[in-house]
């Protein structure tokens, strides 16, 4: 006879194990994460310097999943794209448009909510690390090593006006999200 314990236990979903891939870039993310904390722990205010480390931190991330992560997928399925790629293109091209103004708390409370979603589908189970894992099989460390050894990316001033906040919601609509950002 079995128990109650032994039964649902049966029936419980698999342990998600992230492979080194998965581990890098989603410890990254925490990383950044609390950066961004630490740059808006001022409420109403932002700490520029901690705002200036997230701010080249998070671009180098994405220049990392553009220039590395991606071409990696794709090669590994001989040529052809990972389904998600276009939605992450689109992502990190609104996360970029958003880091291009000084930041504001309605700013950051944009970025906040477009890198919810984004890093949900990088790094849920069967999520984008998890694709990349899998794809690099043995060669997941080679590849690894490739994200640890890019560069950092050239982070220029923040600009502002008019057309940088009309740039910057056409790029939010493109990937798909309609927030206010309070200008």
């Amino acid at each position: 006879m079995t128990t109650r314990f032994e039964a649902a236990s049966e029936h419980a979903a698999p342990v998600f194990s992230p492979g080194p891939i998965h581990s890098f870039l989603a410890g990254d993310h925490t990383r950044l994460d609390a950066l961004l904390r630490r740059a808006v722990a001022p409420p109403g205010a932002i700490d520029r310097p901690a705002y200036a480390e997230f701010r080249a931190g998070l671009l180098k991330h994405i220049a990392m999943e553009e220039k590395v992560l991606l071409p990696a997928a794709q090669r590994a399925r001989g040529g052809e794209p990972l389904p998600i790629a276009a939605k992450l293109r689109l992502d990190h091209g609104a996360i970029a448009a958003l880091l291009v103004p000084t930041p504001t708390p309605a700013i950051v409370a944009a970025l906040r909510k477009v890198l919810a979603a984004h890093n949900a589908v990088e790094e849920g189970p069967g999520g984008l690390y998890d694709v990349c894992d899998r794809l690099a099989g043995s060669g997941s460390e080679a590849l690894l090593a490739h994200l640890r050894a890019a560069p950092d990316v050239r982070v220029a001033p923040h600009c502002d006006g008019p057309k940088i906040m009309a740039a910057t919601r056409r790029a939010l609509a493109r990937a798909g999200f309609d927030l206010q950002m309070g200008e």
